[in-house]
Parts: C-alpha cells; sequence; structure tokens
C-alpha cells in the first residue's frame, strides 16, 4: 500500500467557513485505489504554511502529495509558487495531462496554473479545488502514477539503457 498526503489550500476551509470538500475526495479515491492517507491538513493560503505542508510529507517520505485549491487568479492563490520552492526538478507532464483533459470539459481550465515536480522521493502535485475537478484529474492521473512511483521509489525493475 502506497502512502500518500494531502493538504488543502483554503483560507474559508482553514478557518471554518466552508466545508473542504475536494480534500475529502482526494482522501476517498486515493484510499479506493490502494493507497493510505497518511497526513492530511488544512492550510489557510499562505506561502510559509503551504510549503510547510508539503515539506512534512517530503520529510515523512511519503511519495505522493496532493495539494487541492490555490492555482486560479486570485491574488490568494500562490500554491504553485510555493510548489516551486519546495520541488527540485518539476515533472510538467502530470499537470498539462490534467489541463489537457480539464479543457475539454471546461474552458474554464486553461485558468489553471497548476503545477507538479519532485523534492527527494516525493512528487507533489498541485489540483484543482473542487470536488469535481479533483475526481476528474484523478481520473487522468492515478494509473500512469503508479509507473512514475514505481521508477521514483526505485522498484520498476527496468534497467536504464
Amino acid at each position: 500500500m502506497r502512502k500518500a498526503g494531502v493538504i488543502v489550500s483554503s483560507d474559508a476551509c482553514f478557518n471554518g467557513q466552508r466545508e473542504d470538500k475536494s480534500g475529502k475526495a482526494i482522501k476517498e479515491v486515493l484510499e479506493n485505489n490502494g493507497y493510505e492517507v497518511k497526513y492530511f491538513s488544512i492550510v489557510p493560503d499562505d506561502f510559509t504554511a503551504l510549503v510547510n505542508a508539503m515539506n512534512i510529507c517530503v520529510a515523512c517520505e511519503i511519495p505522493l502529495c496532493l495539494t487541492t485549491g490555490g492555482t486560479g487568479f486570485s491574488p490568494r492563490d500562490i500554491t504553485p509558487e510555493a510548489t516551486r520552492a519546495v520541488i527540485e526538478r518539476e515533472a510538467p507532464g502530470i499537470a498539462e495531462a490534467i489541463w489537457q483533459e480539464s479543457v475539454k470539459i471546461t474552458p474554464r481550465a486553461m485558468l489553471s496554473r497548476a503545477v507538479s515536480g519532485i523534492k527527494n522521493k516525493t512528487l507533489i502535485i498541485n489540483l484543482p479545488g473542487s470536488e469535481k475537478a479533483v475526481r476528474e484529474a484523478l481520473d487522468v492521473i492515478l494509473a500512469p502514477l503508479e509507473h512514475g512511483l514505481d521508477i521514483l521509489l526505485g522498484e520498476s525493475g527496468n534497467c536504464a539503457r
């Protein structure tokens, strides 16, 4: 069973003004696909809080860290910037794959600034902030992520050429 972390970036959820639905949806989908969610945090739309939460996943050697929220155009949407401050290597194909499929559902998906990347042996992926959108995004990425995580963790069994 793979370990995962979920980080919800939302001032309203953090302050108890709105119920978190997207983080709970991510947790449910992950658990239904054989993941154990070892870390779950709701943080405000705050650079330091986001960086600290992502670094907890890295320090705890959680291979997959999914964020939700904070990827739009609002001045408080800073999840991509926080992610870039943490990661060592970008993995742009993941965010692009989500974008390609999402824009077929709604043209507003083109407004996403989501990124994904790697620090040590943790893959961090920014997901949208709505429950529906995170479910759609996970449908796109979960199967291919298995292979990517195997490679990241040195479990693929494939020799480099």
